[in-house]
């Protein structure tokens, strides 16, 4: 009887370690002090009654398209960009992030591109990746499966938190256009587009990563009028209400919807609520500011890049969906678009 060992039963502790040592070779930044915890010098000379910030998120069943296309490096940008548009919401600035990496056996080549992706993202938002772990759990996932999550920590001075406290009637609405999907809905794309032919021609569009929003928080101290934000994600439109207080409601125009997620509207005979409660429909980020032409002449942003979504109005204190919209001013605005349902 052959001795029974950890790497015979699918862990293979020094593959492992292997690519910890990558990761430190690659970026002697990654991973100060301690190896079983990660060290971070807090930036206390900057705030005088600093709060920090927690946001933990994965990327769902988009792991299931990345494993199908065997593309990684793209998702570890949607990993990052879950986590840290979190944070700004709330007028932070993302200090650093850390991964978990799961999976039933360790592919190096594949972890390598992930996590070269969850690195360039923390860079693109001057965000520290300062630890992480990656666990090869034989039995739990079957060949090929894999799954991440992510932790990031930010810093905002408590004067300055964002959110519904500051909100107030008469105040404008606008949103930042998303990049595609982003990270949400994808156990329905998957039903629509399950066809080999269907997902080889929206390859690049399935896998178009979460656009970074983390650009906006090195402004944040100068807008003056930025009341509030809202990352939108799973959930749709329904993620303007966490920022909407009692008394007031959202009062939104219709907007012109990208063509991929109408023909998704299309192919799943999806009502336009059902549509704005899944996706994200080109609204990526949403902003509360009582003048939004301060973003243009700080050149914070182009008029290109805004979707003007309307105001904010007086509304019952007691509805839970503190936003409204006229479904047939957006049939109206696609009546182009064929064969969609209201």
């Amino acid at each position: 009887m052959s001795k029974k060992t950890y790497k015979k039963s699918g862990v293979d502790i020094k593959k492992a370690e292997g690519l910890v040592s990558w990761i430190k070779k690659r970026n002697p930044d990654l991973y100060p002090g301690s190896d079983y915890a990660s060290l971070f010098p807090f930036p206390h000379h900057q705030y005088k009654n600093p709060m920090l910030v927690s946001a933990t998120d994965g990327v769902g069943t988009k792991v299931k398209l990345a494993a199908y296309f065997k593309k990684w490096d793209t998702l570890g940008q949607d990993l990052v960009a879950m986590c840290v548009n979190d944070l700004i919401c709330v007028g932070a600035r993302p200090l650093f992030f850390l991964d978990y990496y799961a999976c039933g056996k360790l592919d190096i080549l594949s972890a390598k591109e992930f996590l070269k992706g969850v690195n360039r993202a923390c860079k693109k938002s001057s965000c520290a990746l300062v630890g992480g772990e990656t666990a090869e759990l034989p039995g739990l996932y079957a060949p090929g499966d894999f799954d991440c999550a992510g932790f990031a920590l930010g810093v905002v001075e408590k004067s300055h938190i964002l959110g519904a406290h500051r909100v107030k009637a008469g105040d404008e609405i606008i949103a930042l256009k998303s990049s595609g999907f982003h990270s949400n809905g994808y156990s329905l794309l998957r039903e629509v587009y399950k066809t080999k032919k269907d997902r080889e021609e929206r390859k690049q569009l399935l896998l178009r990563p979460t656009r970074l929003y983390t650009f906006l928080s090195s402004h944040f101290s100068h807008l003056k009028g930025l009341k509030a934000l809202a990352h939108i994600t799973g959930g749709g439109l329904d993620n303007i209400s966490r920022v909407i207080p009692e008394g007031l409601a959202a009062d939104l125009n219709p907007w012109k919807v990208p063509s991929c997620f109408l023909d998704v509207k299309t192919r799943a005979e999806l009502s336009w609520l059902s549509l704005l409660k899944t996706f994200n429909c080109g609204l990526g980020l949403v902003m509360i500011l009582s003048d939004r032409e301060e973003l243009f002449h700080k050149n914070i942003v182009t008029r290109k890049d805004v979707i003007p979504l309307g105001k904010i109005i007086s509304g019952s204190g007691s509805q839970k969906k503190r936003w409204t919209l006229n479904l047939k001013d957006m049939d109206a605005i696609h009546s182009s678009n064929k064969g969609l349902k209201k």
